[in-house]
């Protein structure tokens, strides 16, 4: 027998199925999940049912209600008057009817509020207003995979409150980040505040300056659906690979883990590499190495023995034998250098950060983990006190696979340089650097 487990989410075989009926009278059998031992409950008639004798349920007729006959009209008036102090302490707060900003979190709430002025209302709605049903698949894979979302229990405030403000205005802006995950949070926010897109644009800025924040109002667009459909189809993706894998992990491994549609691809790739380095059959073979030290010269060279006889060595020296025999007969050879080689290395400086770079520095010269390492980034693209009592962005977006650098940040870093270490030390031009990835988001 079957039942549907919440912890695992989704139907399991239950073990130790027990036969009942419930307070109401309705037959049940209640047993643990095979696989994490969760209490299971199922509802409907079993073979198991048959013999056992039903409760009887004694229906208890409700009280009739009575109604209070005030005796003069004076304490009806109070009554009255409560309830209509009730009624208008429910109504929604007046909205300012300033344009609406809405950006994702309160610190870059406030950088930008501080930019904008008194003119605009500027609001945070903190990450995701709206996700996939987390008790189930949510996913209708017989029917284009459509998704079903829905609005999270901890963010109806704060949809609620969007809508509000959004009703009395003319103008929305959707300033959310400038990726994928960015431009579908817009579009989230438009469905579940039921926003009018015909008084809705789309702000992006790819750093938090004024300059950038102005130049990014004065070029607004409309939503790009294709960036929300790309987000959509990677959200359908995690869900369908983790309800498929995750339940192997709670099996095998550990309970409430996660499998990634990524992780799981990449821990295949890791085992079938790890299999063919078990498969694989060393084969012996030796190279000869020697320190040259020339005549009147206090510089020492290595050299590797690569060809013996005009022939390349591969893996002819293949037993110790050989290779002793071989630098012995060397070492009574004499040796000159037949040719120099002088060239000049011109070492430039490394491009701009992107999100694997970033990572992988803070992990190589701090130690820092991902997740510290990108939420320290943030904060710093959101903004930081410097001291003068404001918060200033000091990067730019810090999710991309981009090496574009802002030219304000550009002429700013070439005027410090100018007056810190003179002009030699800075270039004519800047460098430009090219972004490798084809499909890559700009920052």
């Amino acid at each position: 027998m079957e039942a549907y487990c919440l912890k695992c989410k989704e139907k399991r075989e239950m073990t130790n199925p027990l036969a009942g009926f419930n307070a109401r009278g309705a037959a049940v059998t209640t047993g643990t999940c095979s696989v994490c031992g969760t209490k299971l409950y199922r509802i409907g008639s079993t073979p198991a049912h048959d013999g056992l004798e039903k409760p009887v349920v004694v229906k208890t007729e409700p009280k009739p209600k009575t109604k209070k006959v005030s005796e003069t009209k004076k304490p009806a008036a109070k009554k009255s008057q409560k309830i209509s102090t009730k009624k208008a302490a429910s109504k929604p707060s007046r909205v300012s009817g300033k344009p609406l900003v809405i950006v994702e979190s309160p610190a870059k709430a406030r950088t930008i509020g501080r930019f904008l002025g008194k003119e605009y209302d500027v609001v945070a709605s903190v990450g995701h207003v709206r996700d996939l049903l987390k008790s189930q698949l949510s996913v209708d894979v017989d029917n284009g995979f459509e998704p079903k979302y829905r609005v999270p229990n901890e963010k109806k405030e704060v949809v609620k409150k969007i809508k509000s403000l959004a009703d009395g205005t003319k103008k929305v802006f959707l300033a959310t980040d400038p990726d994928r995950e960015g431009e579908a949070i817009a579009w989230h926010l438009m469905e579940s505040a039921e926003i009018d897109p015909a008084k809705t644009e789309r702000v992006v800025f790819h750093e938090i300056t004024k300059t950038a924040i102005s130049e990014a109002f004065e070029k607004t667009r409309d939503l790009d659906m294709d960036l929300v459909d790309a987000q959509q189809a990677r959200r359908i993706l995690d869900r369908l690979v983790g309800y498929s894998v995750s339940p192997i992990l709670w099996a095998k491994v550990k309970g409430k883990l996660s499998a990634g549609r990524v992780q799981s691809v990449a821990l295949r790739l890791v085992v079938e590499r790890e299999r063919e380095i078990d498969a694989f059959e060393p084969v012996e073979y030796w190279s000869i190495h020697a320190l040259f030290n020339p005549d009147g010269s206090d510089k020492q060279y290595r050299a590797k023995l690569v060809k013996l006889n005009g022939k390349n060595l591969d893996m002819d020296l293949n037993n110790d034998k050989l290779a002793l025999d071989m630098a012995g007969q060397m070492k009574k050879a004499a040796y000159k250098i037949g040719d120099i080689n002088v060239s000049t290395k011109l070492i430039r400086p490394g491009a701009p950060f992107i999100t694997s770079t970033l990572q992988q520095e803070a992990s190589r010269r701090l130690g820092f983990l991902t997740k510290k390492t990108m939420s320290i980034a943030q904060q710093l693209y959101e903004g930081l006190d410097l001291g003068n009592g404001e918060e200033t962005g000091l990067i730019t977006y810090m999710r991309t696979d981009s090496v574009q650098v802002s030219n304000e940040s550009v002429k700013e870093a070439r005027a410090y340089v100018r007056e810190r270490y003179g002009e030699s030390f800075l270039p004519e031009k800047q460098p430009q650097y090219r972004t490798r990835a084809v499909s890559a988001q700009e920052a």
